[in-house]
C-alpha cells in the first residue's frame, strides 16, 4: 500500500488512474485547481487537494508531497496559449520534480507522449510546437535529475474503453491510445521497479498491459 500524489488530478487519465489505484488499496491524493472538482475526485476514492501547481513554489509543493511514496505528473495546459503551455507543461512540471526530490519522494512518473524530445520535428509555426518544446524540456530535466523516474509516452489519445492491451516500441503501431489504457499502464508502472529509468512509448495493441510492463528491461 502506497501514498501516491497525482498532479493534474481532474484530467480524464488521472481520474481513471485514481480509481484504479484506490481499488488496489493505495492512498491517493489528487491535486486540483478548483474546489468544484472535489466531488469528482472523491468519487474515485481519492482525496482532493486544492493546489494550483502553476502558482505554487517548489517549497510549497514539497510540503504537499512530503510523506508520499510516488508522484504522478498528469497535468497539462490543454492547448491554448503558448505562454501557459510553457508555464504548466515545462515550468510547473520541473518544480514538481524538484519538490519531490526535496521531499524525499524519489519515485516519479511522468505522462509525456510518443515521440517527445528535442528532435520532435514540429515546426515553430505549428500550434503543437510549444507543447513539444515544453515536454522535451521537462522530460530532459527529469532524466538528468536524481529521481527514480519512468516516462510514459502514449500515442494519440482516444476516449475508447480500455482494451487492457498495448503495443510497446516497434509494436506501437496503432493509430490511437485509449486514455483508460494509459491509466492502466501508469497503475502498473508505479509498482514496477523494472521501469525505473525507462521511457515507455506505446499505443493500443495486442499484449496484455501487465505482461508488457513486466517484460521491460
Amino acid at each position: 500500500m502506497k501514498r501516491i500524489a497525482i498532479v493534474g488530478g481532474h484530467g480524464k487519465i488521472a481520474l481513471s488512474l485514481a480509481q484504479l489505484l484506490t481499488s488496489r488499496g493505495h492512498h491517493v491524493h489528487s491535486l486540483i485547481r478548483k474546489p468544484e472538482q472535489e466531488a469528482d475526485i472523491s468519487a474515485t476514492g481519492a482525496m482532493p487537494v486544492i493546489a494550483d501547481v502553476e502558482q505554487l513554489s517548489a517549497e510549497e509543493l514539497s510540503e504537499i508531497f512530503t510523506g508520499h511514496d510516488a508522484v504522478v505528473f498528469s497535468a497539462g495546459a490543454g492547448g491554448g496559449s503558448a505562454e501557459r503551455t510553457y508555464s504548466v507543461d515545462r515550468d510547473a512540471a520541473i518544480r514538481t520534480m524538484d519538490a519531490a526530490a526535496h521531499a524525499g519522494v524519489m519515485r516519479y512518473v511522468m505522462v509525456s507522449y510518443k515521440g517527445a524530445g528535442f528532435d520532435h520535428g514540429v515546426p515553430e509555426d505549428n500550434d503543437f510546437f510549444a507543447y513539444a518544446e515544453a515536454k522535451a524540456a521537462a522530460d530532459d530535466h527529469l532524466r538528468k535529475g536524481p529521481l527514480h523516474y519512468t516516462i510514459v509516452g502514449p500515442g494519440s489519445l482516444s476516449s475508447e474503453p480500455a482494451s487492457g492491451s498495448i503495443g510497446l516500441g516497434d509494436e506501437a503501431n496503432d493509430e490511437h491510445t485509449s486514455r483508460d489504457n494509459v491509466a492502466r499502464v501508469l497503475a502498473e508502472v508505479i509498482d514496477a521497479d523494472n521501469t525505473i529509468g525507462q521511457t515507455i512509448e506505446f499505443t493500443d495493441g495486442s499484449t496484455q498491459i501487465s505482461d508488457a510492463i513486466a517484460a521491460i528491461r
